[in-house]
Formats: structure tokens, sequence, C-alpha cells
């Protein structure tokens, strides 16, 4: 969503500032600006623009923003129109300038009130309440870090804010309640960052504030604070991705980079994770083993393609370890009454660790009281500093690196995996035969080939492409846990191709979905060699039968052929578990290039984001 920067150093802040910007464009945004106090003229010199980052870039071009202490900020509109007087930092008298991420459920009351007083506002966002709080509280004789504290306590919400102050230019203001904030730690420079790759440029060394917590940031020092303003002790870490994974190196689109990614990805999940024979559960923390012992059920929780994952997890839980496994979105259950299983494991699967509605439902199960609650909460994750990774029992990081592109690709994959490992640890608890875990994890250590010959398809699969650019409707089937993968392959076309993608368990087709079917509609089927197959090749002649026109991605021991109206692509043979992980692969192929041919923004596709931190 959007992206917070802010900077105190001892040289221009202005290009390390748009450089963080350009580096927070994978969130998704609408407009973009700049603060900067100039040192000469004793003022904040303020500039926002609607649109892309490279309009505010062409605007500080020709009116350059000079200083040491600034914040800048990309824009996701929530409240008001994607127009510049709605962009950030919004001002308060030309004194104090804010940038937010979130949302302030109680903007309006407070809107009122200051109104009331004699405040003019001249946006539409429920941001600008925040400076003119803070403003009137500096009026009064406050100081700065008071009078931030004091507006804060009065903000009902989710936020994540960076503050300047015209009369105290030598330090920012940073707050975190329910949206990501880092503290970017230099020598003799401090920054703050929505994000640890905003700052890359100039640190690898972080302080992952909690909820809840202020920080004042400096030249010399960054001073935390928690919410009843007793200081606070972090560890600084360490950034541990490679500064170079924010780079396309030779593809075009960070999407395509990113699925040509995934078989060193797999290989990064498994690394440390397994023996020769089975999965080592210490990987999931030093109580792994106590925990995984009182599981008798699982609740998975999580939003769009982890959602997928978690679907999938549902086929292998109760096929292998053979307990019940319930799979919800987020933004349902944590706005219904739910009644948790016995014995159940809650389990949280997101790439950011900080989306909105999965955090919500996170601290909704821990707030169960003891006897209706659950054993343990696990959470997926691809970011180990998330606010999902700390307030979880325990954790398995998927290892995938920085994932740019808004549709996601390797993050997907590498949940599979720690999906399956998850799996591996609870059937080993309920008689698995060890000679079974023994044959799937030599499978999983031959998966990255096995995906490498996947994306050799990427010629034909672009050739084939050419056959949807002139299309507006699509629909994706599959049996058992290729249902799951038939949506989220659907669920890529639409996203950066903008084509209507609907998908279906194969058998659903006579219970309406058949209606849709002609010429006019393709109708991408992924047909694995397993049990379902004599099915799913039934429910292909019901298709063919009325004149829609079949793309096959098949097992190549399934003896689908091309023939009139059917156009098949072949991948290796793999077991059944390992089905849904490759037959990724083409999917994602498929639907880049058909994004690619319309013409689209394929990493940042219109009204996405990438980390969804609000509801």
């Amino acid at each position: 969503m959007c992206g917070i920067v802010g900077a105190v150093a001892q040289r221009e802040v202005s290009a390390i500032l748009l450089e963080g910007l350009k580096r927070l464009e994978y969130r998704g945004y609408d407009s973009a600006g700049m603060a900067v106090f100039d040192g000469q003229t004793q003022q904040i010199g303020c500039i926002k623009r609607p649109g892309k980052v490279a309009e505010l870039e062409k605007a500080l071009s020709g009116s350059p923003l000079t200083g040491t202490t600034g914040i800048a900020h990309t824009r996701w509109a929530t409240h008001g129109k994607p127009e510049e007087h709605n962009a950030h930092p919004h001002m308060a008298s030309d004194r104090v300038a804010v940038v937010h991420n979130g949302i302030i459920e109680n903007f309006e009351p407070l809107k009122a009130e200051l109104q009331a007083q004699g405040c003019e506002f001249s946006s539409d966002t429920d941001t600008e309440v925040i400076a003119h709080l803070v403003h009137g509280k500096l009026l009064k004789g406050l100081d700065f870090s008071t009078a931030v504290f004091d507006s804060i306590a009065q903000l009902d919400g989710a936020f994540a804010l960076a503050i300047m102050d015209r009369e105290d230019p030598t330090r920012l203001m940073a707050a975190r309640m329910g949206s990501p904030l880092v503290i970017g730690v230099g020598i003799g420079e401090n920054f703050i960052a929505s994000d640890p790759l905003a700052m890359l440029q100039v640190t690898d060394q972080f302080i992952y504030l909690d909820e809840g917590e202020l920080a004042e940031v400096s030249l010399q020092s960054v001073k935390v604070f928690d919410a009843q303003r007793q200081p606070v002790s972090h560890d600084i870490q360490r950034f541990e991705h490679g500064h170079d994974a924010t780079d396309k190196g030779e593809y075009r689109h960070y999407m395509m980079k990113e699925i040509f990614e995934q078989p060193n990805v797999v290989r990064s999940v498994l690394e440390g994770r397994i023996s020769a024979e089975r999965v080592l559960e210490q990987a999931f923390g030093a109580t792994a083993g106590e925990v995984f012992d009182q599981v008798r059920a699982v609740q998975i929780i999580a939003c769009g393609t982890s959602y997928h994952a978690g679907l999938v997890a549902k086929y292998w839980i109760e096929e292998l370890v053979g307990i019940p496994c319930q799979v919800e979105v987020a933004s349902e259950y944590r706005y219904r009454k739910t009644v948790a299983l016995p014995g159940s494991l809650f389990i949280t699967i997101s790439q950011s660790g900080e989306t909105a509605d999965t955090l919500a439902a996170l601290r909704e199960a821990k707030a169960l009281p003891a006897d209706k609650g659950f054993v343990s909460c696990l959470s997926i994750c691809n970011v180990p500093g998330s606010s999902l990774v700390r307030e979880s029992d325990l954790a398995l990081m998927t290892k995938a690196g920085p994932e740019i592109g808004v549709a996601s690709t390797k993050a997907f994959t590498s949940q599979l995996v720690a999906l399956l490992l998850t799996t591996l640890v609870l059937a080993r608890r309920t008689g698995l035969d060890s000679a079974i875990e023994k044959q799937l994890i030599q499978e999983l250590r031959e998966l990255p080939e096995l995906l490498e010959t996947a994306l050799e398809l990427d010629g034909p699969i672009q050739s084939l492409s050419e056959r949807f650019a002139e299309k507006n409707h699509s629909l994706f089937l599959g049996r058992g846990a290729m249902y799951p993968v038939a949506m989220e392959g659907a669920l890529k076309l639409k996203e950066i191709s903008y084509i209507h993608a609907e998908a279906y368990p194969a058998g659903e087709l006579k219970h309406g979905p058949l209606a849709l079917v002609d010429r006019e509609m393709p109708v991408i089927v992924v047909a694995p060699n397993n049990s379902m197959l004599e099915k799913l090749k039934a429910n292909m002649q019901e298709v063919r039968a009325r004149g829609g026109e079949l793309y096959v991605f098949a097992d190549q021991a399934a003896n689908l052929e091309n023939g009139d109206g059917v156009h098949t692509l072949e991948l290796p043979h793999t077991s059944s578990v390992l089905e849904p992980i490759l037959y990724t692969i083409p999917l994602q192929l498929l639907s880049y290039h058909v994004a690619v041919l319309k013409g689209t923004d394929v990493d940042q596709p219109r009204n996405l984001a990438k980390s969804v931190t609000v509801e």
C-alpha cells in the first residue's frame, strides 16, 4: 500500500528520499510527494504530484528541494481522489508536515472539532487531521515529542507516521500502530521507512518498531518509546536479503524475474530444514515439537494468493495427516463468530507479514480464552521482522527474497513448500510411514529441477498467449488439489491482464459454468496424470461439445494430444503431492505473456497494491 521514507542526515536528503520512493513503487500507489526542511530559508518546502514517482522526479528537477531533513510518501487512495491536494505530505500552517500509512477511523469528529477551532483543511483525507492536531499542541507550548504523543492518543485506527516540525528540524518523529514502520540506522544519519527495501541504498541496519511504539529520530540517536511513553530497547537487525534483489537484471519485468527465480527459491526454503530422510522440525522453533504433539486440527487464515496456498495445504493435511483442516479468508474470519476445533493449530500465511486482515485475525485468535482457543499460532511468512512473525508463537520463513511484482509468484510456491514441510511434521505424529516421508523428501530435493523443466515451456506458452490477446473472459478448471491451482491461475490472469477469469472444480461445469462456454471463452485446464484424470477428460469433452477452445497443461504420461480446439503443453511427471507446485509455473507464464501482449503494467497492475496494510 502506501510507502513512507524519512531521513535526518548531514547531507542532502532529496535524492535519498526519491530513491526510497522508487524502491517502494512495488507496493502500489497513485500519487507521491516530498517535504524537506531548507536550512537557508528556515522553511519546509513541499512538492507532490498525482501519478507515478517519475512525475514527482520531474517536478523536483525543475524546483529542487534542498536540506538535510525530510519525509516523502507514495499514496494509495483511501480518503479522497488521487489528486495533488490529497497527496502526502500534508501540512499545517507551513510548520508541521506529516506522511501517513493506514486509516484514521475517527477522523471526521476530529476534523469537525478542529474546524470549530478555526483550522482550515486543504484536502479530503483523514491524514490532514494529524498535522493540525500536532500543530495545535505545539502552539500551546508543548515540545515536539509530547505534541506527537498527545496527538496519537486521540487517534483510532491503523497508522504509521513520520512527522516533521519546522521549529525542530534536527529530528523526526515516527509512530506505528497497525501499519509497519522501521528505523534505518546509519553513521551520523538515521532513516524511517515503511519497508527496509526503501533504505537499502544507505543502510542495512534496522530497528523494527512494535505496535504502539513511537520513535524520535535524530542525527546521532534513535530513541524508542512504548505507548506509556517509557523508553524501549531494541536490537539492531541486519537486513538479510541481498541488495541486488531489487534489480530486474536481464528481465523486462520483476514478475518474469521472480517466476524464473522459483527453482532457487525452493532450494532456499528446503535448505537446513530437511535431512536425507525427514523434515527437521526444529526449523519451526525450539518449542515446535511440544506444540505439534498437541495438534488435532488445523485452522488456516490468509488472503489472496496466500489463501490459495492454504487451500492446497488442506488437501495435503487431510490426506497425509488425517486431521481436519479449515481454511478461511481472513477478512471473513475476523468478522464472524467462530468456533475452534479442540487442539487446533492456528496457521497464518502472508508474504509481507503485514496484511491487515490476517494480522487482525491472529490477534483475535490469541485473545481467545484458553478453553476455547488454539494450541498455538504458526506463521508462514517471507519477512523476518514483520508483525505476523513477531506476534506468532512459531514461524517458518519462506526465504523467497523480496518480491517486487504485485502479482505474487515465487511467494506462492515458497508458501506451498513451507506448508508441505508443515504437513510432514504433523503427519509424522499420526502414523505417516517413515518410508513415505523419505520418498517425499527425495521428491522435494528434485523439485527445483522439475520447475526448471517447466520453465522451458516459456517459449511455447508465449506463442500460445497470442490466442488470448483479444479475449475478455476465461475459465480455469482443475480437480482435487488442482482446483486451488486453477483459482491461482485465474487470479494471476485477471490481476495483470485485466481479462475476467474464473476458476471452477471441473466437476461443477454442468452446475452453471457450462452456460458460458463458447468459442470466445478460452478454457484452461490443469491435467496431471492422477486418479482424477479420466473424470477430467470427460469434463473436457463437455467443453468441446459446446465449441469451447481448450488449453491444457498435462502430464507427459496423460496421453492428451493436440487436436481440433485442443492445445496441449506437456509437463514432466511428478507425484500427486507435488503436482500443485509444478503446475503453478505454466499458469504464471501464461498470465505474464498475455499481459505483455495487452500492454498492461505487469509489475504494478491498476488498483492493486503489494502489501495490503488496510482493510
